[in-house]
């Protein structure tokens, strides 16, 4: 199983951009390589699959820092939190990994040229259901759970 880090997706995804532009730029008009259209390019979707995981990284450390703020004084809470924070981008990497596990040295080779935009977009949906269980917790506060009688 290969295990893809955040720092070597980011450096496959900007290679892929950065390479595949010349290959599938269009004729006229001229889009920038980097801009997002999801009935674009490989590229142009590789990008709006990153601007979605940086808007989702955005909402998860505004609702992460809300909730630190709100529950300052509940230190123990605060330091289980940041704990399980930790775990939680663990399991994301491992469930990512996962996912998107190839037997080969190239993942593109079990993923083809889907896997910038796939595994990416996996990520934000992932982000996005911890956000929205982090805003729970800000909202009900400790234990924001569905066993509560």
């Amino acid at each position: 199983m290969t295990r893809f880090s955040k720092k070597a997706i980011s450096i496959a995804t900007s290679a892929a951009i950065v390479l595949m532009a010349p290959v599938f730029a269009p004729a006229a008009p001229a889009v920038h390589p980097s801009q997002c259209n999801l009935a674009g390019t490989q590229v142009e979707m590789n990008a709006c699959a990153v601007d979605e995981l940086a808007q989702a990284d955005r909402q998860l450390n505004e609702v992460y820092q809300a909730l630190l703020k709100k529950e300052a004084k509940n230190t123990q809470f605060i330091q289980k939190l940041r704990t399980a924070q930790r775990a939680w981008v663990a399991f994301r990497n491992a469930e990512l990994d996962a996912m998107y596990a190839c037997a080969e040295p190239n993942a593109t080779a079990c993923w083809g040229s889907l896997l910038p935009v796939r595994y990416t977009s996996y990520k934000a949906k992932l982000t996005c259901e911890r956000t929205e269980r982090l805003r729970r917790l800000l909202k009900e506060g400790p234990p924001a759970d569905d066993s509560s009688p």
